[in-house]
Formats: C-alpha cells, sequence, structure tokens
C-alpha cells in the first residue's frame, strides 16, 4: 500500500485549464473523497492520478514513485467505476480473475485470490453465476471484487453507488467502508453526494472549478468551513444564509424583522454586509410568531424538515424533532442561539472568524 502526493496538478484542454496547481497529500490507508457539484473536476482528477487523463503540468507520486508519466497499467492502481463493466457470459469467478488471468498468473494463485476477495465481499455463493442472475449491489461488489484481486496499491473509485437504487446505496456504503476496516488500502473515492463523503472518509476533499476549497476530516469541515461554499455544501440539509448588515457591534438581520445577533467575531466594520449562516438542526420553529410562514412540512417518522419563507422572501430550513402541528401557511417564530451561528464577508464568501 501507498499514499498518494500531487504536487503543483495542473490539466489542460486545449487552451481551457479544469484543474488548478493542486498540491494534495493522501496518506497510506487513507480513505479520501474528493466532492462537489458536477463540473467540479473531482472524477478529471481521479482519472489523472489513475493515468486515464495525461497530467498537463505538476507530478504524481504514489509511494516513493513519480507516476506522472507512466501508463495507467504501470502505477499499481484498480479504479472502480459507476457502471460495472462485467463480461455477461463469464461467471462472477470468471469475471473477477480476468484482470489475472490476462497477465499470466497461474490458475492456482487467481483461484485463491478471487476466494479471498470473494470471502471479503459475501460472494461466495454467487460464483458460478453470470452477471445476468445478480442484482445491482451484488454486481458492484463484483467489479469491487475484481479490483481487490489485483491488490493494487491504491484503489480508485468513481460515483460507484450512483446507478444504485436509495437502499442499495446505503448498504454498499457499508460495505465499502468494511472493506476499507478490512483490507486498510489507500482509497480515493469520488462523489457529489455529501452524505456518502460525511459516512465513509478520513479526509474530505472538497473542489469547486478545478480548485481545492478546503481539504479536512468530515467533522472539521462540518464544525469549521473556511468559506460560505464548502459550509453550504457539507451538511444535510444545507446550511441556511441570511444578509445582516453590522451596526454598532451586531448584526442586524433584515429578513427576521431586523433581529440583531451578538457575533463572536471581531473587526466588524459599521455598515459592512455579511452574510449570516445558520444550520437547520440550530434553529427551533414556535407558533404565533410572525418571523417567517410555514411553507410545507415534510415529516419523515423521527425527524421533519419545515421549509420556511420569511418576511423579504428568504427561505429558511428547519430540521425538527418535536410532534407540533403547526399548519402550512401559519406565520411562525424562529429562535436559534447566537454561538451556533456562522459569518462570512458578503464579497468574498470568506469565513469571518
Amino acid at each position: 500500500m501507498s499514499g498518494v502526493t500531487l504536487t503543483k496538478a495542473v490539466k489542460k484542454y486545449g487552451d481551457v485549464q479544469v484543474i488548478h496547481d493542486i498540491d494534495l497529500q493522501i496518506d497510506d490507508g487513507e480513505f479520501c473523497v474528493f466532492v462537489g457539484p458536477s463540473g467540479c473536476g473531482k472524477s478529471t482528477l481521479l482519472r489523472m492520478i489513475a493515468g486515464l487523463e495525461d497530467t498537463t503540468d505538476g507530478q504524481i507520486n504514489i509511494g516513493a514513485r513519480n507516476v506522472t508519466k507512466l501508463d495507467a497499467a504501470e502505477r499499481g492502481v484498480a479504479m472502480v467505476f459507476q457502471t460495472y463493466a462485467l463480461y455477461p457470459h463469464m461467471t462472477v469467478a470468471e469475471n473477477m480473475g480476468f484482470g489475472l488471468k490476462m497477465t499470466g498468473h497461474p490458475k492456482a494463485e487467481i483461484k485463491e485470490k478471487v476466494a479471498e476477495a470473494s470471502r471479503i465481499l459475501k460472494l461466495d455463493q454467487y460464483l458460478s453465476r453470470k452477471p445476468k442472475a445478480l442484482s445491482g449491489g451484488q454486481r458492484q461488489r463484483v467489479a469491487i471484487g475484481r479490483a481487490i484481486v489485483r491488490g493494487p496499491e491504491v484503489f480508485l473509485f468513481d460515483e460507484p453507488l450512483s446507478n444504485l437504487d436509495a437502499e442499495l446505496r446505503v448498504d454498499m456504503r457499508v460495505e465499502i467502508a468494511r472493506l476499507h476496516k478490512e483490507i486498510g488500502a489507500t482509497m480515493i473515492y469520488v462523489t457529489h453526494d455529501q452524505v456518502e463523503a460525511m459516512t465513509l472518509a478520513d479526509k474530505i476533499v472538497v473542489l469547486r472549478a478545478g480548485r481545492v476549497e478546503q481539504v479536512g476530516s468530515p467533522m472539521e469541515l462540518y464544525k469549521d468551513p473556511d468559506n460560505k461554499f464548502v459550509a453550504g455544501f457539507i451538511g444535510s440539509p444545507s446550511m441556511n444564509f441570511l444578509d445582516g448588515v453590522v451596526q454598532n457591534g451586531q448584526i442586524v438581520l433584515p429578513a427576521l424583522n431586523n433581529r440583531a445577533v451578538t457575533p463572536n467575531v471581531s473587526n466588524l466594520i459599521d455598515g459592512a454586509k455579511v452574510i449570516v449562516g445558520i444550520r437547520p438542526q440550530n434553529i427551533t420553529v414556535t407558533s404565533g410568531g410572525n418571523d417567517a410562514k410555514l411553507d410545507l412540512r415534510e415529516r419523515l417518522g423521527g425527524v421533519s424538515y419545515d421549509y420556511l419563507i420569511a418576511a423579504d422572501g428568504s427561505k429558511i430550513v428547519v430540521e425538527s424533532r418535536d410532534d407540533n402541528e403547526i399548519k402550512s401557511d401559519s406565520t411562525v417564530g424562529v429562535t436559534f442561539d447566537d454561538s451556533t451561528l456562522f459569518y462570512f464577508d458578503a464579497k468574498t464568501e470568506m469565513r469571518l472568524r
């Protein structure tokens, strides 16, 4: 196993630069997730590590080796794609061992490695089946098993759960986490789903427009985001953002009837515009107030989501775990503890600390 180091990595297509000077250290045995919206460059960056995309400038190391100019087959990586790409005429065992067969490994060795991978992935009873006789989740496990038998230094996953339904996604997420725990390999995983990122990762890399916005553990990014983009992307439901204005050391929120909040931020300039972030979990809705209108309530059993519209049209999402019976279109009060708020510069969207 090996770690992965990117130094000033750049990718251009002609004159268009899509990856901008990325420096990143992924430690040996770490589970690293690249997350961000569509088009942010996360899959391109993964393919650069895999050798499926040329690196225009900079350097990529796997362990102590500079692999920047090496072919994909020489890098010691195995990639699992969104599509399963299984051979329909082969059994599960044949699919898993095909790569080793093509590189001339002895049959006994192939059988041993396939047996070990099938044990890890609980595929023993399916080894003689063809892919058409498997569920979507089972097919994805076969694709992962095909990667395991190669014994790579680094596993690369490119949105492997996107084709699965919601229940299977949860099951496979658990399977992948268990796989990492058992084999301890370095894994790099691409997703646009921040829930997958939060639940799987040791380290999250948040990308936007080909640049790294922030790197850290899931809870570091959740509790201490560097900017509005990261704050809004990490956490479900997303953080609420309200416009504010600094007045006499406090921040006034026009959306909530000009309520003043006391920030834990120094050096604020009177009249400056700021953005105030409030997580849905930190808001309480009360009946009889006049801060906002309850537009819609989603009941999910143990938790409910209230969608509010403030007086200035701002939208606020509240996560609630009580059973209050406030009806839609009712006016409500909105309360929160000022200590739970986040503050961002209105122009740069960087965090104010």
